[in-house]
């Protein structure tokens, strides 16, 4: 018997088996009923203590981007003025050189 005819062999019984011991006629088995099965107060606390880490997850990552946000708006401010400053002694440097040569 070659290896392929025994693998078919020992699944077939296997199958076989599986067949003869489910018996979906046969009654329910005896157990808790379903409104005695609760997750009591260790579920209770389960879900209180996800959802109040949810709600301090959601309150940083809101304080977070505001803050990012926030630092964003200041270096575009200081960039502004840096740009500002830089045209005025610009500016300030032409005068002097103009009145350098007048004075010439």
């Amino acid at each position: 018997m070659s290896a392929a005819a025994a693998v078919a062999v020992a699944s077939s019984r296997v199958v076989t088996y599986l067949a003869e011991t489910s018996n979906p006629s046969s009654a329910p088995a005896q157990g808790v009923p379903d409104v005695q099965v609760t997750p009591g107060w260790i579920g209770f606390v389960a879900i209180f203590v996800v959802a109040l880490a949810t709600v301090f997850l959601i309150v940083d990552m809101t304080r977070r981007i505001r803050r990012v946000r926030y630092r964003a708006e200041v270096r575009e401010q200081i960039e502004l003025e840096r740009e500002e400053a830089a045209r005025e002694a610009a500016g300030l440097d032409d005068e002097l050189r103009e009145q350098g040569r007048r004075d010439d």
